[in-house]
C-alpha cells in the first residue's frame, strides 16, 4: 500500500509503504519560497521542558540490520518537566542528520542544514523536576527520526509526563549514535520483503523492553518516574510497534497507534489493556487499510478508534509544521499544520490523562463541537 504526502503542483510525491518507508522515485522540488527556520509551537502545559539524550547498548542480541555491529545500540531522547526557565534550547537535528534526511527524502532547493535550525522549546540537559511522573514511550515512523515527534513530546512533558523517544538505528535515514557516529538506513533496502513489517515491530518491541529495563540505572533523573504508569504511542510503524510491545511487555499499560498499519498477533482470547487508534481517513472501517478492522474485534478492554477528516499520514508528526521552512506548499484539502498538531496533542494527552492519571476525559466519550474533525469509529466517522 502506498500513502501520499500531498503537496502543491511542482513538488514530486513522497511515496510511503504501509510501513511509511519513503521510496521517492524522483526529486522533490520545493514549490514555494522557504520562510527560514521553522519554530515548533509552544507547549500547552504548565511546566517548562527539559531534554537529554542517552546512548544504550544491548549486548544480549545482535543488531537485526547491521551484522557488523555486534550489539543493538539505541539512542533515547528524554523530555520531562523542569524547574528551569532559561538555558540553551535543544537542537532539533544535527546538521548531518538534516542533510541525510533531506537528501534521502529528495527534497532539494533548501540548505541541507535547514532542519537542524528548527527552533525547539526544550532546554538541553536541564534538571528534571517532580516525582511520581508517568512515562510515555514514543516510536517514530519508518525512515523517520524520533525528532519528528518533538512537538508532541514537548507538549506531554509540559503536562507532567516523562517522555522517552526511541531512535531505532538503521531504520531511519540518520541516527547519531555514541561518539558522533551516524547510522544510515540499512533496512530501507528490505522494506518490500515478505514479513518486513512484522519483523520491524518485533524488533522495536525488544528495543522498548530493553529501554524500560535500563532506564532506571542509566538516567540520573529516573527517580522522578512512576514505573507503574507506563504507556506507549507511535506514528506509522511506530504505532504498530506500540501494540506489538503491549502484547509482549505487560509493563506498558496503555497504547496509541497513530496511523500505522498493525502487524502484531493479538491473542484470540482478546487483549484487555486500553488502546486507541488515531488516524487519517484511509483508516475508516472498510477503508484501504483493513488491519484496524481486524484488530478492533480483538480489543476487549477500553478502546477508541478516531479518524481525523482531511488528515494524511504525516499529520501526526512535525512534518507539516516544517513545510514552510522547506518551501513546501501543502494542498488546500489537507488539514492545516497548526490544527493537526493541536488535534494530535489534545487527543493523545486526553487518552494518557485518563489511563495514566485516572482523570476521566469527556472528550473521549464522543464527538466534540470544538474538534469536529474527529470522527468516532466504527459507529460514526468521516469517509475517505
Amino acid at each position: 500500500m502506498r500513502q501520499l504526502l500531498v503537496v502543491a503542483a511542482g513538488l514530486a510525491v513522497l511515496a510511503a509503504s504501509a510501513c511509511s518507508a519513503p521510496a521517492p522515485p524522483r526529486s522533490a522540488v520545493p514549490s514555494a519560497t522557504p520562510t527560514g527556520p521553522a519554530t515548533l509551537p509552544a507547549p500547552t502545559g504548565a511546566h517548562p521542558v527539559g531534554t537529554t539524550a542517552l546512548y544504550l547498548k544491548d549486548t544480549s542480541r545482535p543488531d537485526p540490520w547491521n551484522p557488523d555491529a555486534g550489539a543493538r545500540e539505541l539512542k533515547v531522547t528524554l523530555w520531562y518537566p523542569t524547574g528551569q526557565r532559561d538555558g540553551r534550547r535543544a537542537p532539533y537535528m544535527t546538521a548531518k542528520e538534516s542533510e541525510l534526511f533531506l537528501k534521502r527524502s529528495r527534497i532539494a532547493g533548501v540548505p541541507y542544514d535547514t532542519l537542524s535550525r528548527t527552533r525547539t522549546n526544550a532546554l538541553e540537559d536541564a534538571d528534571p523536576a517532580g516525582r511520581g511522573l508517568p512515562l510515555v514511550v514514543l516510536s517514530p515512523g519508518f525512515t523517520k527520526p524520533v525528532s519528528t515527534l518533538t512537538s508532541l513530546a514537548e507538549d506531554l512533558a509540559s503536562r507532567g509526563y516523562v517522555v522517552a523517544g526511541i531512535d531505532h538505528p538503521y531504520e531511519s535515514y540518520a541516527t547519531t549514535l555514541a561518539g558522533g557516529r551516524v547510522a544510515e538506513c540499512l533496512a530501507c533496502d528490505s522494506d518490500t520483503d515478505p514479513g518486513f513489517g512484522a519483523g520491524v515491530v518485533q524488533g522495536r518491541a525488544a528495543d522498548v523492553s530493553f529501554v524500560l529495563d535500563r532506564l532506571p540505572s542509566e538516567w540520573d533523573g529516573s527517580k522522578v518516574i512512576d514505573r507503574s504508569r507506563i504507556a506507549m504511542a507511535g506514528q506509522s510503524i511506530g504505532g504498530a510497534a506500540a501494540l506489538a510491545t503491549m502484547v509482549e511487555d505487560p509493563r506498558v499499560r496503555a497504547g496509541i497507534d497513530m496511523d500505522g498499519t498493525t502487524y502484531a498477533r493479538i491473542p484470540r482470547s482478546g487483549f484487555s489493556r486500553p488502546f486507541m487508534f488515531l488516524g487519517a481517513p484511509q483508516h475508516v472501517p472498510g477503508g484501504r487499510d483493513t488491519s484496524w478492522d481486524r484488530d478492533w474485534k480483538l480489543l476487549t478492554g477500553w478502546k477508541r478508534w478516531l479518524v481525523l477528516s482531511r488528515a494524511e499520514h504525516h499529520s501526526f508528526t512535525d512534518l507539516p509544521l516544517l513545510a514552510d521552512a522547506l518551501g513546501i506548499r501543502p494542498s488546500r484539502v489537507v488539514l492545516p499544520a497548526a490544527r493537526s498538531a493541536e488535534l494530535t496533542r489534545t487527543y493523545v494527552a486526553a487518552f494518557l490523562d485518563q489511563h495514566l492519571k485516572s482523570r476521566r476525559q469527556s472528550l473521549l466519550e464522543g464527538p466534540s463541537s470544538r474538534y469536529p474533525e474527529a470522527g468516532f469509529c466504527p459507529a460514526e466517522c468521516g469517509r475517505p
